[in-house]
């Protein structure tokens, strides 16, 4: 499934994600989920919430960024944005962040009292829609997520401080630093992250990612829900305008899967939008699609066939 972002159907778990670059060499913001959380466990992800209230009344971006990682994407009121905002800039943590952070895990208003009581409004100016990611379907799995992704350019990466509880480490990686630090299995990626983090290698610095998000990213907005394809010797996630993508993929209730080996997989296709999973530590990106709007699709990252 592709198309504008809309509200998802009632039985998927809304959630969003706001990923966070920095100045230097474009580094983003990956936080280390704890061993003991449900969803992705030991994963590297970028700040995560689920939505238990509809985003215009707790501003889903600003509230994830806080809760998991201390940071405070607001904007002091009286202070409207720019014709043209430049990145923006993170507030210092406030005294009794804990506190706060306890307070607002527990009911999600209460984000938008510390905004009061910090004569601040959350910094929506500074989100830019980035698109979004539906969980595949997989046996056994009981919570699956709609997850919406924004982006916020920031002038300098803020201070980050993750509340050990659901988040036990954090790291400023760039692009190529977080692909090594995974083949290395030094983190772990999930598809999703590891598919957005090849898509930031395309721009070489922060102004040309503020540039692109300000000239136009909505026109190339795209929800993607993966299918998975199991094969004999690994695994492909397929996405939409790969060839043997499922287009009722909203109903697909089954993973698919084939005798054949990758590579023979591989051989036989011309028209790739697909992860190929080889095993949890390695992955190959295949993007031979082109995009009819203003989206940026990431490049083929193939690893050498050494590690294979």
């Amino acid at each position: 499934m592709s198309g504008p972002l809309r509200p998802g159907p009632s039985g998927w778990r809304r959630a969003a994600t706001v990923v966070l670059a920095g100045r230097t060499r474009l580094p983003a913001l990956l936080l280390r989920r704890s061993a003991s959380q449900g969803f992705m466990p030991g994963a590297h992800v970028f700040p995560w919430r689920r939505l238990l209230a509809p985003t215009g009344a707790r501003p889903p971006g600003p509230r994830a960024a806080f809760e998991e990682a201390g940071v405070l994407l607001l904007r002091p009121r009286g202070a409207p944005p720019a014709p043209a905002p430049a990145p923006g800039r993170a507030l210092d943590p406030p005294p009794g962040l804990d506190a706060w952070r306890e307070r607002v895990r527990r009911d999600a208003r209460r984000f938008l009292h510390l905004c009061a009581h910090l004569d601040c409004a959350p910094d929506v100016w500074a989100l830019h829609a980035w698109g979004g990611w539906r969980t595949p379907f997989s046996r056994g799995l009981s919570r699956r997520f709609d997850t919406a992704f924004f982006l916020c350019c920031l002038r300098e990466p803020p201070p980050v401080l993750p509340d050990a509880a659901e988040v036990v480490g954090c790291q400023w990686l760039s692009p190529s630093e977080a692909t090594h630090s995974f083949l290395s299995k030094e983190i772990w990626l999930a598809p999703p992250q590891f598919y957005e983090l090849r898509r930031l290698e395309n721009f070489a610095s922060l102004s040309d990612l503020h540039k692109f998000c300000l000239d136009g990213a909505l026109e190339g907005l795209e929800r993607w829900l993966p299918v998975t394809l199991v094969t004999a010797d690994g695994m492909l996630q397929l996405l939409p305008g790969d060839e043997l993508y499922v287009e009722d993929a909203d109903s697909l209730e089954e993973v698919l899967s084939t005798e054949k080996k990758t590579e023979e997989i591989m051989k036989e296709g011309k028209k790739f939008h697909r992860i190929v999973m080889y095993n949890k530590y390695l992955y190959n990106l295949h993007v031979t699609i082109s995009s009819e709007n203003k989206h940026i699709y990431p490049k083929n990252y193939v690893v050498g066939a050494s590690r294979l």
